[in-house]
């Protein structure tokens, strides 16, 4: 199981949305997201954050401030047991082109290159098809959640028309589907 990793969006999919989070008292999580964290990490599964922060090209929040916002986060996941092997995101803007904002795969293979991770066997969770996207761009199994921009994201559907494998209400419930395949 030391090469499946499990790669979450952090906004929408772990802690509530607010736009441009940047003051870390502002986090809260999403109920059970921790749990399911730490059921990940009793499964062996390597457990990565892949986010898009584009607040910091924008210049409503510096990197400083973005490092605050998942210092207190991984904080509230300790205090219940929980823990991400790392964070990666993307401080860019759609214009910049670069090669690590979703739906592009960067931040993806670059955890496959530092940790040894199979992304064919691996997950990707998130509320948005950007998630979606990034997750079928390595041929990873993927999951929608209802939280977030998730019922948004159903609403509006994907223009590349690519359908998340299984849609869940919460991160929680997505576990138990990514549980499920393993045990298969």
């Amino acid at each position: 199981m030391n090469n499946i990793a499990v790669f979450l969006d952090r906004d929408g999919t772990i802690n509530e949305e607010i736009n441009f989070i940047s003051n870390p008292d502002e986090l809260v999580l999403i109920p059970d997201s921790a749990k399911a964290i730490r059921e990940m990490n009793e499964l062996g599964l390597k457990v990565f954050i892949i986010s898009n922060q584009s607040g910091i090209a924008r210049g409503y929040f510096s990197e400083n401030d973005l490092q605050k916002v998942n210092e207190r986060l991984l904080q509230l996941l300790k205090n219940e047991n929980a823990f991400i092997d790392k964070i990666y995101y993307c401080p860019h803007i759609d214009e910049d082109n670069c090669d690590c904002r979703k739906p592009k795969p960067g931040m993806l293979k670059q955890a496959e290159q530092e940790f040894g991770i199979d992304l064919k066997k691996s997950f990707v969770v998130g509320d948005r098809f950007v998630d979606v996207d990034a997750g079928k761009n390595v041929g990873a199994k993927t999951i929608l959640v209802k939280t977030g921009y998730g019922e948004e994201s159903l609403k509006w559907g994907n223009d590349n028309n690519q359908h998340a494998d299984v849609t869940a209400q919460n991160l929680y419930e997505g576990i138990q589907f990514i549980k499920k395949i393993l045990d298969e």
